[in-house]
């Protein structure tokens, strides 16, 4: 099975302009703790609530901080034909959760979560790739 088989598609993003504040304000309304900050389309960063917690809240930094001084620049991201098992794989050796689905140039088609793969995979591959990326 493909990731593409599985990934939420139409995800929320954030403009490297907007604040903080209202990422955040959306993350709460729609229960979710990762967006892909994109420059129109093509994803260049991310943001999660633990982004929020250490890099805006720790320092003080205002809720009109532009995403772009908090957000993960350097993020892995996978391609849509990429199967279940590499992603799990992939998961468990980077230690992340969550993953944008991009095209080869680097377009937003989705994002994919290990809650997400733990409905598809086999129970035993989750198990282990969850395993290696609580180690830390």
């Amino acid at each position: 099975m493909k990731i593409r088989d599985i990934m939420t598609t139409s995800p929320e993003t954030a403009r490297v302009d907007e604040s903080v504040q209202a990422v955040a304000q959306r993350m709460a309304a729609g229960d979710f703790g990762f967006v892909p900050v994109c420059d129109g389309t093509r994803v260049i960063g991310a943001v999660t609530d633990r982004d929020l917690t250490t890099r805006v809240l720790a320092r003080g930094l205002s809720p009109s901080t532009p995403v772009s001084e908090v957000m993960t620049r350097d993020i892995f991201t996978v391609s849509k034909d990429d199967s279940i098992d590499e992603v799990l794989s992939a998961m468990g050796e980077r230690q992340l959760r969550r993953f944008p689905i991009v095209t080869e140039n680097g377009d937003l088609v989705g994002v994919v979560s290990i809650g997400d793969l733990t409905t598809k995979a086999r129970e035993k591959d989750t198990g282990e790739a969850l395993a290696d990326i609580s180690k830390h």
